[in-house]
């Protein structure tokens, strides 16, 4: 994966084959993911290379990340639930992802469009980062690590793998992720753990 910014809007996210090619679909949305980037920038966040993908802080929270894909590509929200999202522009990466938590564009000029919306919602949830404010988590569900929820947030396939599992493959993760001490051993269990869940699988299975 890249660890360079410039890169992501240059060269892909360094995540598939298509990296550095005209396959990858950062060269399809280029003007796009432009404006999503300027729009993001004016709105006062901080800019960081997270899993690959631009990601968006404030008050030391993730705010936003920015990913494009074949299809589309989108600005998905950190703590999304928070939202109000008062012009119901929100949508969900997949059918198991609990809360709408990206806004999705398929052309080009999608940024310039909803720019109004896109920097109030910003405002918003720099709102409740700077107050500490975070989803309430939902009951019978297992505590997440903090680390799992943004790797869930900044990958919609992860995320739809993920809430796709039995109860008790997910609690294997978070057992086993819990377990771990430092927040960089949990991202890399997080990583080497990604195939597993995409193929159903729980942590302790082959």
């Amino acid at each position: 994966m890249i660890t360079e910014i410039e890169d992501f809007f240059a060269k892909g996210c360094g995540r598939c084959p298509r990296f550095d090619t005209d396959a990858c679909s950062t060269r399809k949305w280029r003007d796009g993911l432009a404006r999503l980037r300027a729009i993001c920038l004016s709105a006062g966040l901080e800019e960081k290379v997270k899993w690959g993908h631009p990601c968006y802080m404030h008050a030391d929270r993730n705010i936003a990340l920015i990913g494009a894909f074949q299809n589309n590509f989108r600005l998905s929200f950190f703590n999304a639930a928070l939202l109000k999202d008062a012009d119901g522009v929100l949508e969900k990466p997949g059918p198991n992802t609990q809360n709408p938590n990206m806004i999705c564009f398929t052309s080009n000029d999608g940024p310039n469009k909803l720019k109004r919306t896109i920097l109030s919602y910003l405002d918003e949830a720099k709102g409740y980062a700077e107050c500490g404010l975070k989803p309430p988590q939902v009951q019978n569900a297992p505590e997440l690590p903090a680390e799992l929820v943004e790797a869930l947030d900044a990958d919609s396939e992860l995320a739809e793998a993920f809430h796709a599992l039995t109860p008790g493959r997910r609690k294997s993760y978070v057992f086993n992720l819990n377990q771990a001490k430092k927040p960089e051993t949990r991202i890399g269990r997080i990583e080497k753990f990604r195939d597993k869940i995409i193929a159903g699988k729980g942590a302790m299975e082959r």
